[in-house]
């Protein structure tokens, strides 16, 4: 199996079209169709359900998640492999909404400065995507909410508090609190995190009786969630860092009381042999950390 033929059937299925896909390849279509033919052919699966726009099948689903991973990490190969002399290349970051993220801008602007031809590739979701993302080299750098288990990674532990609390509607009784209590949580709907770690820590500070809270739903980033708090179905409980592009007409959050706050770590696989752009960036923020 090619990266040119993997290319070929990506951009099939963004364009959904084989004509079009082939105008944008140009090439013709009856050597893309032939392609996707020998393909599915190779691998003994129909890819897609053939009709007036083309769908992929179970099977060009799973294709596809596997192609965008291999056709990324190929791309990060070739950016590692660029002259060491003139650093450049693509950093990759991923993480969640965290009020440590606030560090970074500076950093990534200086160091952006400093070696003009690095670019970078941020990613957004939970500590467990994250993992697994530097575990299959699709990230140089996680930056993941505590706790977490780091035996397979290095890290940079942050200063910066990541604090709990509530996202509510402004006209919610509760947004008249000026913090909000473990007894303020009894008996409403909320929305909190489905990491089994965050539940933990949560029903600890709960005094472990965690069954007491009326769970409406769980997530795992936080974003949609707004949503069910906008429209006043559920209270969501999350981290400061979380809730900074909410617009703060409509929602509002509180901190919890007592605190309850965590830290993050800037997290790279073990044994990474980092060179290039991802090795100068961790020298370059580990000295203005």
């Amino acid at each position: 199996m090619e990266l040119r033929v993997l290319q070929y059937f990506l951009t099939v299925v963004r364009e959904e079209n084989i004509s079009k896909a082939a105008e944008v390849l140009h090439i013709t279509q009856p050597t893309l169709s032939r392609q996707i033919g020998q393909l599915e052919e190779e691998l003994g699966v129909q890819l897609f359900s053939r009709g007036r726009h083309l769908v992929l099948t179970e099977a060009g689903i799973m294709l596809r998640r596997r192609a965008e991973e291999i056709v990324e990490l190929m791309d990060k190969i070739e950016s590692e492999l660029e002259e060491q002399s003139d650093i450049g290349g693509i950093i990759s970051i991923g993480s969640g909404g965290l009020y440590s993220l606030k560090v970074f801008p500076e950093i990534m602007d200086n160091f952006k400065r400093k070696y003009p031809k690095v670019q970078y590739n941020l990613y957004t979701n939970n500590a467990e995507h994250i993992k697994e993302r530097l575990d299959r080299g699709l990230l140089d750098f996680g930056l993941l909410l505590e706790p977490v288990d780091l035996g397979k990674y290095d890290y940079i532990r942050l200063k910066e508090k990541e604090r709990w609390g509530i996202l509510v509607r402004t006209d919610s009784e509760l947004a008249e609190k000026e913090y909000i209590t473990k007894e303020d949580l009894e008996n409403i709907p909320l929305i909190t995190s489905s990491r089994i770690e965050m539940q933990k820590e949560i029903a600890n500070w709960l005094d472990n009786d965690f069954s007491k809270l009326n769970i409406f739903a769980t997530y795992n980033i936080i974003t949609n969630v707004a949503v069910l708090v906008t429209e006043g179905k559920a209270s969501a409980l999350t981290i400061e860092g979380a809730v900074n592009l909410f617009n703060p007409d409509i929602l509002t959050f509180k901190l919890l009381y007592p605190e309850l706050s965590m830290t993050s770590v800037l997290a790279w696989k073990k044994f990474q042999p980092f060179s290039g752009a991802a090795g100068k960036f961790l020298e370059y923020f580990k000295s203005m950390r």
